[in-house]
C-alpha cells in the first residue's frame, strides 16, 4: 500500500523505484571511468527513443524551459524570421522567448482548445522567407495534441528549420524525429521520459548540426552549442570533457529510465499511451465532462483536461479529489485557467493508477454534490484497459 497521494499531474509524474533509486545514490565523479560510460549510453539510447539515429542529443542541466532556450539562442540571430505556432500557454511562451533574440515573429495562434490547420501554416510560409518553424506537439495547458507530420513535410518543402517542443511528448506521443522530418525535438526528464525534473534533452538533426552557421556569437553563453558539442562527442566517446559539471545523479536516472523505455519497445509504449489516454477520455466523459480540446482526434494521450461541473468550483473538487489520495492539476491555459483541471497519465503509469485515479475524481464529485452514475467512469476503465 502506499502510504501518500498518487502523483497523477502533468508532470513531474511517478517514477520507477530504480529510477529513484540511481537518483539518490551517492554522487560519482563527473569523470569517473564508470560515469562517463553512463553518460555516452545515455547520449546512444536517447537516439533510440527519438526515433532519430543520425541525430546529436544533448544532455544539460535545467527545466524544459531551457531546452526551449537553447534552441532558440542557437538557432536565432537578430532580424530572423520565425513561425510560432500556438496551441496553448507554452506556444506564446516560445513566441515572448524568440523576441528576446531578435527575432522577428509570427504567432499563428489556435483559438482554445483547437489546432492550426496546416493550411494556415503552408499560406503563411508561402507569404514571408521563414527561418524558424515552432511547434508545440501537446500543449500542457491544453491537453491539445497537434500532429507533426504535415508540419515535417512544410519545413522541409519550404526550407524552415522546425522544433517541436515535446516537453508533454517525447516517449508518450508518437514521434519518428527522422522518418518525420523535424530538425529539433526537445523534452526535459520530469515527464514521459521519466526522471527527476533537472534535465533538459534535446535531439537535433544532422542537417542542422552540420549547417549550422551564424553571423554572430550565441548570445546566451551557457546554453551554446559551441560549449556543449565537444562535451557530448567527448562522453559519447568515452572520454571526461568539461563545460559546466553534469547533473551527475540526473544522468543515472537517465539512463535508467531510457532502459525501461527502450524494454518496453518505443511501438508498444506508443500504443499503451494511446490505449491509456483513450480510457481516461471516455471515463471522463461517461461522468458527464466536457473536455478542453474540441475533439477526440486532437486530444494527447499524455494528459486530459476535463471542465469542471457546473456550480463547482476548482479549488473545492480538487481539494476533495486529494482527499481521495491523488493529487491533479488546476487549469493553466490564461484564457480558462478556472475552468478546468488537467490529470497526467504518462511514463510508467498503470491500469491501476488509472483507477485508482478515476475512482478519487468520482469520490471528489460526489463530495461536491455533482449528480452522475456512481462507478461508470471506473467500469468503463476496466472496459477499455
Amino acid at each position: 500500500m502506499k502510504d501518500r497521494t498518487l502523483l497523477m499531474i502533468p508532470g513531474p509524474v511517478e517514477f520507477e523505484p530504480d529510477v529513484l533509486q540511481a537518483f539518490g545514490a551517492s554522487t560519482n565523479s563527473h569523470v569517473a571511468p564508470g560515469f562517463i560510460e553512463i553518460f555516452g549510453k545515455a547520449l546512444q539510447k536517447m537516439r533510440e527513443v527519438w526515433l532519430c539515429p543520425s541525430g546529436q542529443p544533448f544532455i544539460m542541466a535545467g527545466s524544459g524551459t531551457l531546452a526551449m532556450d537553447v534552441a532558440g539562442a542557437n538557432l536565432i540571430e537578430p532580424g530572423d524570421k520565425a513561425l510560432v505556432i500556438s496551441t496553448g500557454y507554452f506556444g506564446d511562451r516560445y513566441s515572448d522567448l524568440l523576441q528576446r533574440y531578435g527575432a522577428e515573429v509570427k504567432c499563428l495562434s489556435a483559438s482554445v482548445g483547437d489546432i492550426v490547420s496546416p493550411e494556415e501554416i503552408e499560406n503563411e510560409l508561402k507569404t514571408n522567407n521563414y527561418k524558424l518553424l515552432t511547434f508545440t506537439h501537446v500543449d500542457t495547458s491544453s491537453a491539445v495534441l497537434v500532429d507533426p507530420v504535415p508540419i515535417g513535410k512544410l519545413g522541409k518543402k519550404y526550407g524552415v528549420i522546425t522544433v517541436l517542443d515535446g516537453v508533454c511528448s517525447v516517449a508518450g506521443e508518437e514521434i519518428r524525429q527522422e522518418e518525420w522530418g523535424i530538425d529539433v525535438v526537445l523534452t526535459a526528464s520530469q515527464k514521459a521520459i521519466g526522471v527527476p525534473p533537472g534535465l533538459a534533452l534535446l535531439m537535433v538533426s544532422d542537417n542542422v548540426i552540420n549547417n549550422w552557421n551564424r553571423r554572430s556569437p550565441v548570445r546566451n553563453y551557457y546554453a551554446d552549442w559551441n560549449n556543449w558539442l565537444p562535451v557530448m562527442k567527448a562522453y559519447e566517446e568515452g572520454k571526461p570533457s568539461y563545460f559546466g559539471t553534469p547533473p551527475v545523479n540526473h544522468i543515472c536516472a537517465l539512463y535508467t529510465s531510457l532502459c525501461h523505455i527502450l524494454d518496453e519497445g518505443m511501438q508498444k509504449r506508443f500504443e499503451r499511451h494511446k490505449k491509456t489516454g483513450l480510457a481516461v477520455r471516455k471515463a471522463i466523459r461517461a461522468i458527464g465532462l466536457e473536455q478542453l480540446p474540441a475533439n477526440m482526434d486532437i486530444s494527447a494521450n499524455t494528459l486530459t483536461a476535463p471542465y469542471y461541473p457546473d456550480g463547482i468550483t476548482g479549488q473545492k473538487l480538487i481539494t476533495e479529489i486529494q482527499k481521495a489520495g491523488v493529487i491533479v492539476a488546476g487549469g493553466l491555459h490564461p484564457e480558462n485557467r478556472d475552468k478546468y483541471f488537467r490529470i497526467g497519465h504518462m511514463g510508467s503509469v498503470n491500469k491501476a493508477d488509472i483507477l485508482a485515479t478515476i475512482g478519487a475524481i468520482e469520490t471528489g464529485l460526489k463530495k461536491c454534490g455533482y449528480n452522475f452514475e456512481t462507478g461508470i467512469g471506473v467500469s468503463t476503465i476496466q472496459d477499455i484497459l
